[in-house]
């Protein structure tokens, strides 16, 4: 389990030892998940991804660059970003799903 505040790695059902946060409120956070905010991710796509902002956000800075040249691969890239985004299955730099939590 995770604090949710500090993010420190805490036994099951304990305090956290760093900040002192009740167990009450912990979270599991699942390994491949992303840290990232999906609505985030999505305004960025939606408004700006023709400049690949979206993909800087994510950690993907060569294909944010590429679709910045690009204008967003002349929006079919985005439109693809776009519907993985919604869909759950667009990934950050590290692999983790940017999904809706």
């Amino acid at each position: 389990m995770y604090c949710s505040k500090c993010g420190r790695e805490i036994a099951e059902g304990a305090a956290c030892p760093e900040c002192g946060t009740p167990a009450a409120k912990t979270t599991v956070v699942p390994a491949n998940v992303s840290e990232k905010d999906w609505l985030t991710s999505v305004l960025l796509c939606f408004f700006l991804g023709s400049l690949g902002i979206h993909s800087f956000y994510a950690g993907k800075t060569g294909i944010g660059i590429a679709q910045l040249l690009t204008m967003g691969g002349c929006g079919v890239w985005t439109l693809i970003d776009f519907i993985m985004l919604l869909c759950g299955s667009y990934k950050d730099s590290e692999g983790k799903a940017i999904v809706n939590k």
